[in-house]
């Protein structure tokens, strides 16, 4: 059952937010029905995460990971290998692509290859500009009590 949601009243409450409605609309339409090959989303700490996709049967050369403004993409497509000689063929070697939309600041540390497991590291790197900082409060000296400067005027006759 597929439920869809109206974030138009979202859109006219708010300034700047723009980005987190598309992403959410674009979760719901894209939503594929088909997770092969299984993958994990491992956090592990506040700024560091890795995403592990069983590859099993797949090359180094069979795979493809690209990161362009904030999605990740991991394509695999096997190289067709001749059917003779197989008696049964139970092995998945059809083509795949999963999309991973990314936070802002995190981006692709490395990837790695190892007994059918591909693990992408990722990490969070917030910019100077953008963490947070510390406001020292100065104190200014107290006024001087002085007598308030009276404006003269005519006496009126």
């Amino acid at each position: 059952m597929a439920t869809s949601y109206d974030y138009a009243p979202l859109y006219r409450s708010s300034v700047g937010f723009d980005r987190i409605f598309t992403l959410l609309e674009n979760a719901q339409r894209a939503r594929s029905t088909n997770d092969w090959p299984p993958y994990d989303i491992v956090k592990n700490n506040d700024d560091t995460y890795t995403i592990s996709i069983a590859v099993a049967g797949f090359a180094q050369d069979d795979l493809d990971i690209t990161f362009q403004s904030n999605l990740l993409t991991v394509t695999g497509k096997k190289q067709e290998t001749p059917a003779d000689g197989y008696l049964h063929r139970g092995i998945a070697g059809r083509p795949f692509e999963h999309r991973f939309e990314l936070a802002d600041h995190v981006r692709v540390n490395g990837a790695d290859l190892n007994s059918g497991l591909l693990s992408i590291e990722l990490v969070r790197e917030i910019p100077e500009a953008l963490k947070p900082r510390k406001i020292s409060i100065q104190s200014t000296p107290a006024l001087t009590s002085t007598a308030p400067a009276q404006i003269e005027a005519q006496k009126a006759a």
